[in-house]
Formats: C-alpha cells, structure tokens, sequence
C-alpha cells in the first residue's frame, strides 16, 4: 500500500507490515532496498525495515525455526489509519497471532504504528495477553540508503561497548565510527540519539524502549553470497537497528506492555 501527503510519501508491504520506502518531499529516499530482493510470498525483503519479532537473530534452543522471529513474513492488516494533510498514522496488526502460534504459544497482542510526515515514526507495541511471563527480543531492522559507504560516519555510538558477532568479542571504539569490512556488532546500553554523517545528508535515529543497538554491513565477500543482496549493494547500504537485544531483551509479565520505537528524520 501507498500513502502520500503533503509531507512524504511511503510504501507498505502487508506482508510483515514492511516498510521499503519513504520520501520526504525534496529529500533523497531514505532507506535502502536491495535490486535483487525477492518480492515474493513467504520472503522478506531485503531492505526497508522488516520488524524482527519475537526473537531477533537466531532462536536460542530451537536453530531451525525462522531467523529474526516469524511475523516478517507473516500477513499483516491495516486495522486503523489517521491522517490530516501532513501526517498519516497507520496502525497493523498480524493475522492469527493474538491466540498463539506455532512458533510462539502465548497469547499476545501485537500492533505496529507507523507515522509518515516530516519524520518517519515506527512503534512496534506488544502486550502480554497470557496468564505467565514470557520474554522477547525484537528490532526494527533499518536499512539506511547511503551514498558511499566509505565516505559516511556514525555519531553517537563511539565509547560505547559492543559485542563483535563476528569474533564474539566485546570491544569499544572511542571515536565516531566508519565501516571498511564486513561489520555485525550489537551495542549495549545506548541511551543517545545515533547520527549517520553522508557527504549528501545526515540522518537521525531517535530510539525509545531500547538500550540496544544493531551495526550491519555485509562488506563484499558476503554480498556476494546472498541471492537477495546486489554484488555491490553493500556499497550503498548501512544497517543501524533499533533493538531489545542480548541483555536488553524484555520480559512481560501478564497484562504488560513494552513499546519498542524509532523516530527517524
């Protein structure tokens, strides 16, 4: 689905509620969508921002469910829209998730908001429905479209301890960050607004209901080996997730809400 106002104009898979574009009037898209990903049932697309839920990365005991969780892929509906000439709110829910699944046995409601206008919003909202406890990881997985990714910075993240998921080592980078290589970490207790510096534009992520965040790019050899990711797409790329990751995941108990949300601009 398409959504145009005086603001922006985005599009919406409902397949995993997945938004892969948006555009404020003037400005350059702001997010990367890979030439060669699959628009097809059953795939995510790679690129725009597919919403990792209820467990982002691998499953912890079970390898062989989805990576990333299991409503990515899964049907979506628009159950509510509000707009006025500059903003449209648009709010989905998953199909046949609130009642349990296969995958994930509690009965939870789930609901993303998105808000188009002179800043992109996302809230992935979950709520305990089921009489125990239950925990969850999740992220809002931005691909941002850059123009070089030799020739852009990262502000915020610098001093801040993550783990390499790579090396599986904690380290720590004083300076502000650049990518020259393949690049996985998750950084922990991130509390500030994180800046991605383009000789073109900077773009701002605000995250709340978060103190994690996720770096990613596939660098070269790695792009080459993913069918969905052009060859040189790592080029134009760069991954800066808002998350509830490793000892930020969440734990809800009955009747309990955890916002998970990301204002971009």
């Amino acid at each position: 689905m398409q959504v145009t106002n005086n603001s922006a104009i985005a599009k919406i898979a409902l397949q995993g509620a997945h938004l892969f574009h948006y555009q404020r009037n003037g400005d350059l898209p702001l997010l990367y969508v890979s030439g060669s990903s699959h628009f097809e049932k059953g795939q995510a697309i790679r690129g725009g921002i597919p919403i990792c839920w209820p467990w982002f990365g691998k499953h912890k005991t079970n390898p062989i469910l989805p990576q990333h969780g299991f409503v990515r892929t899964a049907l979506w509906r628009c159950a509510e829209t509000r707009e006025d000439e500059s903003t449209t709110v648009l709010c989905f829910e998953p199909e046949n998730i609130c009642q349990g699944h296969e995958y994930w046995p509690f009965q939870t409601a789930l609901r993303l908001e998105i808000t188009v206008g002179d800043k992109l919003s996302l809230r992935l909202i979950t709520t305990n429905r089921d009489t125990t406890p239950f925990t969850i990881s999740e992220a809002l997985h931005s691909y941002f479209a850059v123009s070089d990714i030799t020739d852009t910075t990262i502000h915020g993240l610098g001093g801040i301890s993550f783990l390499d998921t790579l090396t599986m080592k904690q380290e720590c980078e004083i300076k502000d960050i650049t990518i020259s290589c393949e690049t996985d970490r998750v950084y922990q207790h991130v509390s500030q607004d994180i800046t991605i510096i383009d000789k073109h534009r900077t773009i701002t992520i605000q995250s709340g209901g978060s103190k994690s965040t996720v770096l990613w790019n596939p660098w070269i050899e790695k792009s080459r080996r993913m069918a969905d990711m052009d060859n040189d797409g790592y080029k134009k790329m760069l991954c800066l997730e808002t998350a509830n990751a490793l000892a930020d995941e969440r734990t809800l108990m009955p009747d309990e809400t955890h916002i998970l949300s990301a204002t971009i601009f």
